[in-house]
């Protein structure tokens, strides 16, 4: 319940109102104020409904803004308008619906002045056009310019730069361009937008030819960013953005951060480092660039130096460490981080924290920090309907928890494609494949259009479920319901769910018969079929065509040699074995990992890096003498 701001002030006054309403977060609370309004009669007073109207229409508050629009129109709109009134209360109302979450509704209230009388200027027309080039309203922003036109307003500099900038939004270029070339008279926002235009399309030639041309007292600190980012877009454009970077008369963090940018994305971290000493003043987004450069190029060292090196960190910042350790196998070190995010009230972890936290559970296995992780998105109340849903489902898949897994699946009402993608990839990890293709079923009754990804699921788990008939329908109804066109993936899937039910022959002419050229994982398959159903025939000429298209990797050699060693040929298997020695290829070595009280072992061949490896190797040996011991009855007759 709201109580009165100052006691001080006399009734009469509409102070106190006003003070209250500033304090107003909910309907409830606006509703108390509305109802003094009306009691005491101020809501008759045409100075305190402008004064609502101008202090809360551009409210964060909704309830707020609703009650400023509701005044706006109940008790200002529609008096009788004058010639020569200005239109700054309409203006506010505009800018309310063009700057918040029902931008369309601007076009409505400009069409309501012109039903009206309503006198218009500059600055409605212009937050219009902001509105129809936030929802790319091409029609109704093309209606707006020909009403400029037609109202003179046309020749005006403000409002040509809105509309450049609304045909650039609206990704009418070309448009943009014409507006551009017929301005009697330009300013930098002109020359700005266009070169910001340019770059976006990464039309970075068009974009130069402007800024060239562009007089040297138009040029600000926007132009020389914005060709400066342009130049880090192209691939050998380092040096023409270092040199640019060079001339500019004046540099801000903008400038600083494009650079290191552009040095990090093609891995040239020294000259990132070197710019980054230089740096006058360090914002969240250099330190995060950096260390997002050192983890792509694998020096998480160097990541974690510069992450601890900082006084104060932002979410931005952790989630870039986060990011880097998980891409760098990590995962238990990213996990602490988000930890101690957890524990310090001054960061909150974020949907980006809780997607990489997610998918270092999942690359870890540990179900139990998964089911934690799910709790902990409960109590704060997070939305599953985005992709925190999609990532919960493919931890708990990855973590061996499908019974999980399905029941977030079906928790969530408003499914998209990614959360059914999701489900399909978990069965197909689990095998099973007929509860896949089922969900692939369930889509079409209930009208979720699938996508590329979707089909690959599901041909995955017919793959490993060993279901050929189902593969082939899913194949063809992507071609004939769809009209998707296959990709390399969905004929690997098909050549995979072929070679896997022993349609050796079948699988090679369905790779002949390809309308695109199968790559070297197509023929890995076809060559890992064969070595398992022993198919000699069609597995020797696939294996040579392998090596020719791969000659560096080991695995097509292995199969080859343990083909041959299956059909007892060892004089092949040995001549394999002398083509790797000779390539100096080494075969990969095998390894395999087990939880256990939640710490994950990993064991590679003849690996001894173990801490507790003596213990191991004791019990082996153990358990391999007792088992000699064992001497089996013999019956003599």
């Amino acid at each position: 319940m709201l109580t009165c701001a100052n006691l001080n002030q006399p009734w009469n006054s509409t102070l106190p109102t006003l003070a209250l309403l500033q304090k107003c977060r909910t309907l409830t609370d606006v509703n108390q104020i509305h109802g003094r309004l009306i009691t005491t009669g101020f809501i008759r007073s045409q100075v305190l409904t402008t004064k609502i109207v101008l202090t809360f229409s551009p409210s964060p508050f909704t309830p707020l803004v609703d009650f400023a629009r509701y005044v706006f129109f109940t008790y200002l709109a529609f008096r009788s308008p004058k010639q020569d009134e200005d239109p700054f209360l309409w203006n506010a109302v505009i800018k309310s619906y063009s700057h918040g979450r029902e931008a369309q509704e601007a076009f409505i209230i400009l069409c309501l002045m012109l039903e009206n009388g309503v006198p218009f200027d500059k600055f409605s027309l212009s937050l219009v056009l902001k509105a129809c080039s936030q929802l790319g309203l091409l029609k109704e922003g093309m209606q707006v310019h020909g009403l400029l036109r037609k109202l003179n307003f046309g020749s005006d500099l403000f409002l040509q730069n809105c509309l450049i900038s609304y045909y650039l939004r609206c990704g009418f270029i070309g448009y943009a361009r014409q507006l551009f070339d017929r301005m009697s008279m330009r300013d930098s926002v002109s020359y700005n937008s266009m070169i910001d235009g340019y770059i976006k399309r990464g039309m970075i030639d068009l974009a130069k030819e402007l800024f060239d041309v562009m007089p040297v007292e138009k040029k600000n600190l926007i132009t020389w960013n914005s060709m400066v980012s342009g130049y880090t877009q192209l691939k050998d454009g380092m040096g023409l953005a270092l040199g640019l970077f060079e001339k500019m008369p004046d540099r801000d963090l903008i400038s600083w951060n494009s650079m290191i940018n552009g040095f990090v994305k093609c891995g040239n971290m020294e000259d990132a480092q070197i710019l980054f000493d230089k740096m006058p003043r360090r914002d969240v987004v250099s330190w995060a660039n950096m260390i997002n450069g050192y983890a792509k190029v694998g020096k998480i060292d160097l990541a974690r130096s510069l992450f601890n090196e900082m006084s104060e960190r932002d979410i931005v910042v952790c989630n870039a460490m986060m990011a880097g350790c998980v891409q760098n196998g990590y995962c238990g070190e990213a996990l602490e981080i988000f930890y101690h995010l957890q524990r310090n009230c001054s960061l909150q972890p974020d949907s980006a924290t809780l997607l990489i936290a997610l998918s270092a559970i999942a690359q870890l296995g540990h179900v139990d920090k998964g089911l934690a992780l799910h709790h902990y998105l409960k109590q704060k109340k997070f939305s599953l309907g985005g992709r925190l849903g999609v990532a919960l489902i493919d931890m708990y898949s990855k973590c061996g928890s499908i019974k999980n897994a399905v029941l977030v699946f079906e928790g969530i009402k408003y499914k998209a494609v990614d959360h059914w993608n999701a489900m399909i990839g978990g069965l197909a990890i689990h095998g099973m494949g007929e509860l896949a293709f089922k969900l692939l079923m369930d889509m079409e009754k209930l009208c979720v259009e699938p996508d590329d990804i979707t089909y690959i699921g599901v041909m995955n788990a017919c793959g490993h479920a060993g279901l050929v008939k189902e593969g082939l329908i899913c194949f063809d109804i992507m071609r004939r319901v769809h009209k998707m066109v296959p990709k390399l993936q969905h004929y690997g899937c098909m050549v995979d769910i072929l070679g896997r039910a022993g349609q050796i022959d079948v699988a090679r002419k369905f790779i002949e018969e390809m309308p695109i050229e199968a790559n070297d994982v197509i023929w890995r398959s076809l060559l890992s079929a064969c070595k398992n159903h022993e198919n000699i025939d069609v597995g020797e000429p696939a294996a040579k065509h392998l090596i020719t298209l791969d000659s560096c990797n080991s695995s097509s050699y292995v199969l080859l040699s343990h083909m041959y060693a299956g059909l007892g040929m060892w004089n092949a298997v040995s001549s394999v074995r002398l083509m790797m020695k000779e390539r100096n290829l080494k075969k990969i070595p095998g390894c395999s990992w087990i939880e256990l009280e939640g710490t994950v072992h990993e064991f590679f061949v003849q690996d001894k890096s173990h801490p507790q490896v003596m213990e191991i190797y004791s019990l082996l040996d153990s358990l391999s003498t007792s088992n000699s011991e064992v001497t089996p009855y013999v019956h003599h007759g």
